[in-house]
């Protein structure tokens, strides 16, 4: 059994722990915070250009010739996943999370494949894994803007207009509430027509010079976004892991300090009784 003075100083650490853990929840519900107002501040704007994208594929001709290069489908030869994660650890599950969904799809992928991570958690996955790893992007901004994510979304832009690869792919997390991130892989390019194709967006527009010169202007803007858009659901996402991972470990740690607690007091009663013990025992040898 332990010593009085062990336990004691398993109390302390323990408390320790838990002051440390306090702190980052404290910290990590700040950053959320502010990455919830971000999130659903551009959500408005990514349903509405969805929305004028709806009506201008109804508008357009359809026809190969006018399609923006970033809706053609080719025969797909080459693939290019792109993972978004957190760049520190202490989330919970939320980079296993990510990564096996990201893993299961290369996995299932028959065209050769390569990865651009943008996260160390997924960057060091990939390398671990074998992967070939084409770019990496690290230490992206707490608040990020577009311009933080534009290097990004160009480089995926020039590999597919430069036919390297035929098909693009997004994993990142889906915010969706503080207790709940969906890890999600997503078609980038090419853009399907397909998805534009709704109600809301057939309003009686009049389009100069025409819905399809519009629409092509418009798909880069989409493509940016949509990369955007991710980066600020998975931070969200990730300082929401990362508080409930700080309150879960601070209540473990509270729970453990007093159980040691308890094991402090028996210990000190064993040692008391025992003292007594002896002590009564030398006054019976006194006596006797």
């Amino acid at each position: 059994m332990p010593s009085v003075r062990q336990i004691r100083g398993r109390i302390r650490s323990v408390k320790n722990t838990a002051r440390v853990t306090s702190a980052m929840q404290l910290v990590a519900a700040s950053k959320m915070r502010r990455a919830q107002e971000r999130v659903t501040g551009a959500r408005p704007y990514a349903v509405k250009l969805r929305e004028v994208l709806s009506g201008l594929v109804g508008g357009s001709s359809g026809d190969s010739e006018s399609l923006h290069p970033l809706m053609l489908k080719r025969e797909v030869r080459n693939v290019l996943g792109v993972e978004i994660s957190p760049d520190r650890g202490l989330a919970g599950g939320l980079p296993g999370n990510i990564n096996r969904v990201t893993g299961q799809f290369l996995m299932r992928t028959t065209a050769p494949t390569k990865v651009v991570t943008v996260g160390k958690k997924a960057r060091d996955f990939m390398i671990r894994a074998g992967r070939d790893v084409h770019a990496v992007f690290t230490d992206m901004n707490d608040r990020p803007t577009l311009a933080d994510t534009l290097p990004i979304t160009h480089m995926v832009q020039e590999l597919y207009m430069q036919e390297e690869v035929d098909e693009v792919h997004l994993a990142y997390t889906r915010y969706v509430n503080i207790l709940v991130q969906e890890p999600v892989m997503v078609q980038l390019l090419p853009v399907d027509p397909a998805e534009f194709t709704s109600d809301e967006g057939s309003s009686d527009y009049i389009y100069e010079p025409d819905p399809a010169v519009v629409l092509n202007a418009l798909l880069p803007r989409f493509l940016e976004v949509q990369v955007y858009q991710a980066l600020l659901e998975s931070q969200a996402s990730e300082q929401s892991a990362r508080m409930v991972a700080m309150q879960n470990a601070t209540k473990s740690a509270n729970e453990m300090a007093d159980g040691l607690t308890l094991e402090l007091n028996k210990a000190r009663q064993d040692a008391i009784t025992s003292e007594l013990l002896d002590l009564v025992g030398g006054v019976a040898a006194l006596e006797g």
